[in-house]
């Protein structure tokens, strides 16, 4: 199907009210639109829901969306009516007499769009109904679900790959925000999806600031922090439902309205608390990782996370719900080495051993980066394989306040030696936590067997806590000083750098630990306005929400509001210049804003900014 360029851009502005493509939105609805198969990787924020809903707005049919979570599809679907778009969705939420009718519309081909959960397709007739519906396209959101290697893989995304021998000729689609190379090719065969295109955004998020912060009184620090910003809202991840809740009642407690979202509330508990959340009635949602999977809140401003989480991919998309609307973000990361203890535990329960070895080196690859002195930006970007060339990325803690370094010298010498004594005397390799033991001169079962009492380098080490032998142990894997095979169950050997280091005497610097911080400094947003006119807009905004039953951001987002306020529109031409003002909201909303704009104005002066 040719559609051109300024076609789909006139489509994209009447509908969604956005007049240009973000990176690689065109492309990809381009190569759909020919009917060939595609695998989108964009960051969180990045558009992804576009790709597939602009090309149902331009082709026949019907367009499936296969997605995990309930609350995503009603918050899409809510979206897309607030838009003028024929959406709809089905899923175990809904009781007959709320299917039906929508079973009818569709069998009437009254719909666009239908999202649906992965086991919706293997209910009774459903597979055969689709078949009846014309559908045009079927979109796979967050794909990585499919892959075993991916870090929130989903046995019953495999049936999805049915889909392909039931709609042969129809293309494919296949989105998700967190994927390395090797999930990506798993993601094609899995789905058997056909000489894609392929398409890796950037996984860069400028507006995003990361930061760890050693944990000393983790609650004290954290209310400070979230007290720091008393008109913004935020999402704290936590590992244990217990947390959730506990986190929930103090922070209330201490003035800050906050609700607790995880898998062991009752499903319209869950509903209640994230619907206050995305209608802005609480502050802060204290989760496990249940919350957030394709939320749509544009304006979360902070995401913390008091525990520290799995693995850099569920990290990269948990800290991405943080600015989605190109608005400053912060990622708050607390860490102590208490952490990896934790984590170990859960990594130590799992019944299968092949998941044990997987999760293991995704906790060691997540300690290198909260351990790490180099910058955030580029260690997140280098994971999934994109380059960062800057030398200073001027968003993250260790570029902004680098941390103190000290002569490591004596302690990377008795550590390598410790790994050589040990290969020498037994054979083979060991783990950092056991070369550990030996410096530490610990008195274990494991120690005893195999002779390392007896070593030079037993008991050398006292100078250092266990805990900071481990943490120097991990520098000098990223020094590149010794290497770790995940593959040999994280044993680690010395390289070749590592022996030079050790033969010649080299001076090696090392990185203090992160600390508990001192003040850290709030970046304001970016788009700069009139802020007493854009919070009357943000209480307009509310009351229109409230009225009919939507978050805030379906009315209109942040970036909208922060628009109206520095460009104070006065006339329909004003307002639909306005991002996010389609030809739907502009009837809707466009005289109310303006009259509200038109009245601050009476009793305020208009205020001048500059170009940004």
């Amino acid at each position: 199907m040719n559609v051109a360029r300024e076609q789909l851009v006139a489509v994209m502005k009447q509908a969604f009210g956005f007049a240009s493509f973000r990176p690689l939105q065109a492309e990809i609805v381009m190569e759909s639109l020919g009917g060939r198969d595609v695998l989108a990787v964009l960051p969180t924020g990045g558009g992804k829901s576009l790709c597939f809903q602009l090309p149902a707005l331009v082709r026949p049919g019907l367009t499936l969306v296969v997605s995990p979570l309930i609350a995503l599809m009603k918050d899409q679907v809510d979206a897309l009516q607030s838009a003028g778009v024929a959406a709809t969705f089905l899923n175990s939420s809904l009781g007959a007499g709320e299917s039906r009718p929508r079973l009818r519309g569709l069998h009437a081909g009254e719909y666009r769009l239908l999202y649906v959960a992965p086991e919706r397709l293997m209910l009774s007739g459903f597979l055969e109904d689709l078949q009846r519906w014309n559908v045009g396209l079927i979109a796979i959101d967050e794909a990585h679900c499919i892959s075993e290697w991916g870090h929130d893989f989903r046995p019953e995304y495999r049936q999805i790959a049915s889909l392909r021998s039931r709609f042969p000729g129809v293309p494919m689609m296949a989105l998700t925000a967190t994927a390395t190379g090797r999930v990506r090719e798993d993601i094609v065969s899995q789905l058997g999806l056909v000489e894609p295109a392929v398409f890796v955004a950037s996984f860069n998020r400028p507006n995003l600031t990361y930061r760890v912060t050693g944990k000393a009184g983790a609650y004290e620090q954290m209310l400070k922090y979230v007290r720091a910003r008393p008109r913004e809202c935020g999402i704290v991840y936590v590992q244990a439902r217990k947390t959730a809740e506990d986190l929930a009642q103090r922070l209330t407690a201490d003035g800050i309205p906050a609700l607790p979202y995880h898998a062991g509330l009752e499903g319209q508990s869950r509903a209640r608390h994230q619907d206050a959340f995305l209608r802005d009635e609480t502050r802060v949602v204290c989760a496990t990782i249940a919350f957030g999977m394709g939320i749509n809140k544009p304006n979360v401003r902070f995401v913390i996370h008091y525990d520290l989480p799995k693995n850099i991919e569920g990290y990269y998309q948990e800290t991405g719900r943080a600015g989605r609307d190109g608005l400053p973000g912060e990622c708050l990361l607390m860490f102590s080495a208490g952490d990896r203890i934790k984590q170990m535990r859960f990594i130590d329960e799992k019944p299968d051993a092949k998941e044990r070895e997987l999760a293991r080196a995704q906790l060691e690859q997540m300690l290198h980066y909260a351990e790490s002195g180099d910058c955030r930006r580029r260690f997140l970007l280098e994971y999934f394989g994109e380059p960062f060339g800057e030398a200073n990325c001027g968003a993250c803690d260790n570029c902004l306040s680098p941390r103190a370094t000290w002569d490591g010298t004596v302690a990377a010498q008795k550590f390598i030696s410790c790994v050589h004594r040990i290969k020498e005397r037994s054979g083979f390799n060991v783990g950092i936590q056991h070369v550990v033991e030996v410096l530490c001169g610990a008195d274990t079962e494991k120690v005893r067997k195999f002779g390392h009492t007896a070593l030079s380098t037993y008991g050398i080490g006292g100078e250092h806590t266990r805990t900071e032998w481990a943490a120097i142990g991990r520098e000098l894997v990223r020094l590149g000083l010794l290497v770790q095979r995940a593959e040999q169950f994280h044993t680690v050997d010395i390289t070749r750098e590592g022996w030079a280091a050790l033969k010649e005497r080299r001076k090696i610097t090392l990185t203090k630990p992160v600390a508990a911080p001192k003040t850290v400094e709030h970046r304001v947003g970016e788009i700069s306005c009139d802020e007493l006119l854009f919070e009357r807009l943000r209480g307009l905004r509310k009351r229109l929400a409230d009225e009919r039953a939507v978050p805030s951001y379906i009315v209109f987002s942040d970036v909208s509001l922060r628009q109206m306020a520095r460009n104070y529109p006065q006339t329909p031409a004003e307002f639909g210049r306005i991002s996010g003002v389609g030809e739907k909201k502009q009837r809707e909303f466009g005289e109310i804003f303006m009259a509200e704009i038109g009245g601050y104005l009476q009793t305020n002066p208009r205020q001048i900014f500059g170009d940004e």
